[in-house]
């Protein structure tokens, strides 16, 4: 294996790890001494995608990993979080054992994903490929956005409710009437409810912003 440092063709290996994607190799150059790592993968029969418009075409990752990319411009993400989404789209996709599939079940996978890691990021790749063409739409997908996080906030307080009522904490007086659950501060209430607001007002402004490009 070429050295990516030096140049030098040949270089050993040092460890050699495997995972559901193939082999992972950590390799020591024989001249200059530096380390680097190979991935190897099983090479997969190709896989068809077929646009829109009927034109088909081989499935490439890049171009999910640029969509991410764009969608997720400036957002708060944990390095490697686009790379792990990639790699579980193509996995799925593998697994389905088809030769060809509809660009619009990648469309949907990469929303879901988006969904949960960043709703600025999921509002930004609906906008475009559902093809948004002015506030109104931005505000009904927004709206059904905050109607799914509501409801899993709506469906947290009973279970803890349950762990309140097993071992009770008294709750501050002057926060009494504040507290959504026995014992929790008013400023964790507050808190919560900020929050809440502030992602509200961005993906208000996100949508605005879009439906203006």
């Amino acid at each position: 294996m070429k050295c990516p440092f030096c140049g030098h063709p040949d270089s050993k290996v040092i460890d050699s790890r495997t995972n559901d994607d193939g082999v992972r190799r950590r390799r020591e150059c024989l001249r200059c001494g530096l380390r680097f790592s190979t991935a190897e993968r099983v090479q997969a029969t190709a896989l068809m995608v077929i646009k829109r418009d009927g034109r088909r075409e081989e499935f490439n990752r890049d171009k999910v990993m640029s969509g991410l990319q764009n969608a997720c411009a400036k957002r708060p993400l944990a390095q490697g979080v686009l790379g792990r989404v990639v790699d579980e789209i193509e996995g799925e996709l593998q697994k389905l054992g088809r030769a060809e599939v509809p660009s619009s079940l990648i469309g949907e996978m990469v929303m879901e994903r988006l969904r949960k890691i960043d709703h600025i990021a999921y509002v930004r790749f609906a906008s475009v490929y559902r093809e948004f063409k002015d506030v109104v739409s931005f505000k009904e997908e927004i709206e059904s956005l905050l109607a799914q996080q509501q409801a899993r906030e709506a469906a947290r307080p009973a279970g803890a409710a349950a762990l309140a009522n097993v071992t009770p904490l008294p709750a501050p007086a002057a926060s009494a009437q504040l507290s959504l659950l026995p014992g929790a501060p008013a400023a964790q209430v507050i808190g919560r409810r900020g929050r809440r607001r502030k992602e509200q007002q961005a993906l208000l402004l996100e949508g605005q912003a879009q439906a203006q490009r």
